[in-house]
């Protein structure tokens, strides 16, 4: 089984997830966009071993706190490679928005590609490039239990903002139309902000990129 465990960081209310294996503890550590003590204090909680650290994007909500948990849990930090510019205005990014000491540009040790796959004790975990929130996002799905974390690509009812540097609601579109949606009606989707849901919620529904919407009808 695999165990999910949510904290909800920084100014801008960004989830930070821990997905682990039930049996044998084993973690990896979505996310980690700051106020790294409430985040370790779910992983000591579970008495999980986090394994290596996945970034969905280089925005410094989600990334803030790579640097300092990798310090602190000994875990490699993966991010896509066309995210690399994001990683490295970190300082000037903290420096914008307010995230006091938040500004470390983290050593990435792998560089993640569209469609590998490892493991987090006896569940597997698949990589999926989502662009269009910025270049680099991914997202992370456990087929097993048939859940992906999301990031900033799909929200309940939303979508990511496609407005900053390496948006394009196009690829956006297609991110979520020809990757996320064909997982299926039941899979679960966590995202970077909000509440979860169900990713059919969204294929019938989601005023952006819903059948309604793709199909003109806004309601």
């Amino acid at each position: 089984m695999l165990v999910v465990r949510q904290a909800v960081v920084g100014p801008f209310a960004a989830n930070c997830w821990v997905a682990a294996c039930s049996r044998t503890k084993e973690a990896v550590l979505i996310d980690p966009g700051g106020e790294l003590p409430r985040i370790l204090g779910l992983i000591e909680q579970g008495d999980f071993q986090v394994r290596r650290i996945f970034l969905t994007h280089g925005h410094v909500d989600h990334a803030a706190g790579a640097a300092e948990a990798k310090r602190r849990l000994g875990a490699p930090i993966q991010i896509h490679a066309a995210d690399k510019e994001w990683l490295a205005q970190l300082p000037r990014q903290a420096e914008m928005f307010g995230f006091e000491g938040g500004g470390e540009v983290p050593e990435v040790d792998h560089w993640h590609v569209h469609g590998e796959s490892f493991t987090v004790g006896e569940q597997t975990a698949q990589v999926l490039h989502t662009p269009g929130h910025t270049r680099g996002s991914c997202a992370l799905w456990f087929p097993g239990p048939r859940l992906v974390f999301t990031g900033d690509t799909l929200f309940s009812g939303s979508v990511g903002r496609t407005d900053l540097p390496g948006g394009d609601f196009g690829e956006l579109q297609r991110s979520i139309t020809a990757v996320l949606f064909p997982l299926g009606d039941d899979a679960r989707f966590h995202c970077g902000h909000g509440p979860s849901g169900l990713v059919g919620d969204e294929r019938r529904s989601n005023p952006f990129v819903g059948e309604d919407a793709r199909r003109g009808r806004f309601v």
